[in-house]
Formats: C-alpha cells, structure tokens, sequence
C-alpha cells in the first residue's frame, strides 16, 4: 500500500472497545487484487477496463450486487448469474494462495490473548469464506462469530447495517458504541457507522481518501499502524 496521510482520532476520553469485529476481504486478507485481475480478464473480450471508480462501487457488496453494479456501468450484455460462474471459476484455483494483511495476526493474537471477543463480518457467501481462509484456520479460529453475506438473518448488504447488528446479536453486544469495526470499504464503513459501530477505515491506496476521513472515526494505512490503548483496548504487551 502506498503512504498517505492518515486521520488520526483525538479524543477527550478514551472510549471503552468491549467487542472487535473485522470485515475479512481486503482487511483481513488480500483478495482484493484476485477479483481484480479475474473481472479484467472478464471485461477484456468486451474491450472494458475494470477501472477503480467502479471497483469502489462494487466492494463490500453481496455478490449479486456487485455485479449488476458492474453489468449497469458498462452496459454489459450478459447477467449477474453469467459473471458470478465466470468470477468462480477463475478465481476458485486463487483463493487458496491470498495472503494475510500486514498487522492482522498481531493485532487478532493479541486480542486474544487478552480476552477481547472478535468476529467477521464477510459479504463473501459461506463457500467463498472457506475457500478463502482454508490456509488460515489458526487465524480465522480465533474469531467468536463469523457472519457471512449469504446468512438468512442478513436481508440486505453493506452499507444497509443488517451484516453488523446480526454479529451483535450473536456477540451478545448490548452498546454496539462499544464495538470497533475494521473496513476497507466505505459501504462497509456506512453500514458499520448505521449500526451505531465505531469505525476504523483501512483503505486501498487508490481510493479516494476525502469519503473515509468524512465517515469513519480513524484512517490508518495499514492494520499495523493500530494503537490499541487509544480505544481503550489492552496496549502491546512487547513494542509492535
């Protein structure tokens, strides 16, 4: 990622963080650059670039929704059905070489080590999630609850709030001001804030930056960049 400036939170009182929850593509794990080298290799037959303007549009999103957000920007002649086999069929062999993010098993160990419940909150379908984390299950074992975006309980996608008030219930969270959310997409960050969430964006280096500084209570560069004791969370127990 590249450097930018980052929005650092001051606050008068330190609030108190009982509950983590971490959205898993592109904050947890780098599947951002797959989907966008499998939608490229899509669009290439159709003479289309898959251009970040739209990829913002589409992240975070439930699958049908991101694809016919792509469908309807291009004026594409094929369906949300036709891109979702297309999409899984390039990218089924991929999924099991994404890598963890910079900073995220510091911070989910240390969490845990401290007794922090954490869980995620994936717009990615049950299959996808597994497929995804399948080289990570010490990782992803670490998490109280994992809400996926094809959930019966969840009726709407990010940036509806639906995704993050099914994790409260299943947290047992009663002041969801108490919760931290990790995003690194605005309709994550407008769905996390909608369930009266705090928030922390970690943004792709492309995205325009004045939309999360404007939506979420801090943003980082990077997941490694996370001071704990500034929400009221147990500080590093050795320098990170």
């Amino acid at each position: 990622r590249k450097q930018h400036d980052a929005k650092r939170v001051e606050m008068a009182t330190t609030p108190t963080i009982t509950h983590v929850i971490f959205d898993m593509d592109g904050t947890l794990l780098d599947t951002e650059s797959i989907y966008t080298k499998v939608t490229q290799e899509i669009l290439d037959p159709y003479g289309h670039k898959f251009t970040w303007d739209i990829k913002s549009k589409m992240m975070g999103r439930k699958q049908h929704d991101a694809a016919q957000i792509l469908i309807d920007s291009l004026n594409l002649p094929f369906s949300q059905e036709d891109y979702i086999k297309w999409e899984g069929e390039k990218s089924a062999e991929l999924w099991e070489l994404v890598a963890v993010l910079p900073g995220v098993e510091q911070l989910v160990n240390h969490l845990n080590d401290k007794k922090i419940p954490q869980a995620v909150a994936t717009s990615s379908k049950q299959q996808l999630y597994k497929l995804k984390t399948k080289l990570h299950g010490i990782l992803f074992d670490k998490f109280s609850v994992i809400v996926t975006g094809d959930d019966p309980e969840v009726h709407q996608g990010k940036p509806h709030p639906d995704i993050f008030n099914v994790c409260a219930k299943r947290m047992g969270i009663t002041n969801p001001e108490q919760t931290l959310v990790f995003e690194d997409a605005l309709n994550g960050v407008i769905a996390a804030k909608a369930a009266g969430m705090k928030v922390i964006a970690i943004p792709d280096s492309n995205a325009d930056r004045s939309s999360f500084l404007e939506h979420a209570d801090e943003v980082l560069n990077s997941m490694a960049e996370f001071q704990p004791e500034k929400w009221g969370l147990p500080p590093w127990t050795v320098p990170n």
